[in-house]
Formats: C-alpha cells, structure tokens, sequence
C-alpha cells in the first residue's frame, strides 16, 4: 500500500521537474520499492488458497496469514520511525530490504519441515521489513525534490505499487496454483495408495521457489541502495534540522484525526479481506478452477490501477473527501449485490469494487494530517499503524463463514468497513480540532 502526505492539488507548475537529475538513482531505487512491496502483499492472496489445500486447513485458520502478515506493519512502523529518525531514511530503507528478504528465504525451511507456524513467523517478518519501506519511502520521495513538485512525484511512485500488486498475484497463479484440485474420493483413493501425503509436501514445497527469487532480488536492491549516494535528507537525522517534533498526546486535539485513523482501520481490513477471500468467492459461486479464479484477482487488481490514476485525476475537479464518499457509497452497492445475487452477478460486483476502493488509502491518509502541523510525523506513523485492520478484519470474514458457510454473508463485514469510510468522507473529515485551554 502506498500512500501521499497530501491529497492531488491543482495549479502545479508542470514546467518543475520531477525531480533534480543529480537525485535521479536513487528517486528510482526508492520508486522501484513501491513495486517490491506490492508482490508480497497480494501473494498472500495465493498463499491463503494455497495453504487451505497443502496443510488442510479452514478459511478462518488460512486468515491467520494476514493477520501475522498485517501484524509485522503494525509492531513494526513506530519502531521503523524512530530508526530513521536516529539514523536516516537510507539506514531505515536497508533495515526493511533485509528484513524482507530475510523472511522470504525463512521459506524453505518452513516449507520442508511443512510447518505452518513457520510460514506465518516468516510472513510477519517479511511485513516487518515493508513496515520499514513505507514508513520511510514516502516522505522521503516527497522531499527529493522542489516541494512544488512533491504531488506530482508521489503520485509517480504510487503509480508502481498497484503493478507490484498485481505481479504478485501473477507469479503465485503461474507458479504455485499446480491446478489440480482434488475431490474426496481422489482423497480416499490417494490415501489408500500412500500418496496423497506426497502430494500434500510437494504442494506444500511449490511456493519456494517465488520467495527464493523475490529474497535475491530483494538483496540486489539493498545493495544497490548501499552503494548509491542519496540526498542529504535521506542519511541526516531528523533532529538535526531543529525542527519541532510534536507529541503523541497532542493528537488527542484533533478528532479529524482520530476518526481518520479508525476509517484507515477499518479500509485496509475491506480491501485485505476481500482480495484474500475473491478467490474463495468467484469458486464457491462460479465454479472455476483456482488458475482461472486467480486470473480474476489479477484482473480486480489491474481495475485498482485503474482507479488509482482516474480518481487522481477526478480529484482536480472533485473535493477528495466528496469523491471518496461517493466511492465509499458505490462500493456499498456493489457488497450488498455480492451478498444478495452469489454468482457471476455478485462475482462482477465484487470484481468492481477495487477500483473504487483504490482512492481510499492515500485519502484517508491525506485529510487524517491534515492541519496537524508539529504533529505530522506521529499522526503518519498511527496511520500506518492503522494496517493492523487486515489482520483483523481478514479472520473475522472467515469467522462468519464458519458461522454461516456462506463467502456471500461473509462480504457484510467489508460492507460494514465502507459504511465507516463513508461516515469519515462525509462527516468525520470535517470535524475541527479541539484547541488548547489555556490559564
């Protein structure tokens, strides 16, 4: 996920460039981390399906793979910032690369010994290392340049963390859906010729082989990053500018804020839900192969692209918190027909809602620091904390299915989280802060 320090603006001066030809290496180092840490977010969309066939497990335990996922970003971002803010942004971004690549190698051993605690410790650290990415990656792409310049260049580099996305969700279709799915009597028969254990190690063992590419990749990067030389804002301490750096406490001033942080709560849990459970829906209800299945969630990913660069360009014309309510409201429409109409209907409305639902980060994030002056850097990383919502809000889908054995009234728990973006967009953005008693 990425996200902006402020929503798009019009009147920028286009002749500014979009950043000083002296920082060009390392803007598109940095740049090329918004795709990085797509691929991994979405492979656990694949992961989930994957899980519940190798290690025979139930949809709310395969949810457990976000919730150690999104866990990592939630322990991890205020420790992120007060790394960088000791050691600068280009000691932070290298801490995040080896962490990252550190859990994807965690993979092998947790493959071979076929344990599931593994998986999941490796996941929370490879999301503790993308803690670390995001934290520092955005605010340090918006000083690489002149500051008139700084939507344009975020926009840019938000522009490669849906593609990241959906080249995660690609690579686990070609290379860990085997495509075979069996039925319990190929179960039975498999058994009784001592095979079917086989079968579920060498399932098991197919998502080696992504991580183990991904993890050296991902230590090409940091080494790459090492050895090019950065802007000074990057590997200076914050501290050193005099700047004052606000406190936690005074956040309490601001309700704008404080609902903003619970409306980023409750959008990261829609949007991680229901991408970790498209799959499950679109074979409950239509029937298709995981491959095929696994081509939609590409697709409903390329539409969060899409949706990313028209609500850009919406927003010149559009108030951003109008436009988000709006899309707040469709995407309510398009969960309660996912709900009521279970088939290619329902499957279609849900495949439409990531492209409105593609606004909704950088949104919520841009009008949540809004006028916090002083305060700005630790209401960004509460807001970054707020991811914690797909570790929740993912097992709780999977609870109501439990309770239900329906994926269809599993979607009411994603429809609840935009009815709460929506009350945010058209109410709780609005809301002015408490200024201070003083005497």
């Amino acid at each position: 996920m990425a996200f902006a320090v402020a929503p798009p603006k019009t009147g920028q001066d286009d002749s500014i460039p979009l950043f000083p030809k002296h920082n060009m290496a390392a803007f598109l180092l940095v740049t090329g981390l918004f795709f990085l840490w797509g691929i991994p977010n979405n492979l656990n969309d694949v992961l989930i399906r994957q899980f519940m066939k190798s290690f025979e497990i139930s949809r709310l335990q395969a949810g457990l793979v976000q919730s150690a996922f999104y866990t990592g970003y939630f322990c991890l971002s205020v420790p992120a910032a007060l790394v960088m803010r000791r050691f600068g942004y280009k000691t932070g971004l290298l801490t995040g690369l080896l962490l990252y690549s550190a859990g994807t190698f965690m993979f092998l051993p947790a493959a071979q010994s076929r344990s599931y605690l593994l998986f999941l410790i490796a996941l929370f650290v490879i999301a503790s290392g993308l803690g670390f990415l995001e934290t520092g990656s955005n605010p340090l792409i918006a000083q690489m340049g002149e500051p008139e310049s700084s939507v344009r260049r975020l926009n840019f580099s938000q522009a490669f963390n849906p593609l990241g996305s959906i080249m995660g969700v690609l690579i686990g279709t070609l290379f860990i859906f085997s495509g075979i799915e069996l039925k319990p009597a190929d179960i039975a028969r498999m058994r009784a010729a001592g095979t079917y254990d086989p079968y579920l190690q060498h399932e098991t063992m197919r998502v080696i082989a992504p991580y183990l590419a991904l993890g050296a990749i991902v230590l090409v990067w940091a080494f790459l990053i090492w050895r090019t030389p950065f802007p000074a804002v990057a590997v200076s301490r914050s501290s050193d500018s005099g700047e004052p750096q606000g406190r936690y406490s005074d956040l309490l001033r601001y309700p704008n804020f404080l609902f903003a942080v619970f409306a980023q709560f409750c959008y990261v849990g829609a949007q991680v839900g229901t991408w970790s459970y498209f799959i499950q829906y679109v074979q409950d209800y239509t029937h298709l192969p995981e491959k095929a299945a696994g081509y939609f969630l590409t697709g409903t990913l390329a539409g969060f692209g899409v949706g990313r660069f028209s609500s850009s360009w919406a927003m010149k014309r559009i108030y951003p918190g109008t436009l988000m309510g709006l899309f707040a409201i469709m995407n309510m429409i398009l969960v309660t027909i996912g709900v009521l109409f279970p088939g290619w209907v329902g499957m279609w409305a849900i495949f439409l809602t990531s492209f409105f639902m593609s606004l909704m980060f950088p949104t919520i994030f841009a009008l949540g620091l809004r006028d916090l002056g002083p305060n700005t850097k630790a209401g960004a990383s509460l807001l970054v904390m707020a991811i914690i919502g797909g570790a929740v809000f993912t097992p709780m889908i999977g609870l109501v299915f439990q309770a239900t054995h329906s994926m269809a009234l599993a979607m009411l728990v994603p429809l609840a989280c935009y009815l709460c973006v929506g009350m945010y967009a058209f109410w709780g953005s609005k809301l002015k802060p408490r200024l201070p008693i003083h005497g």
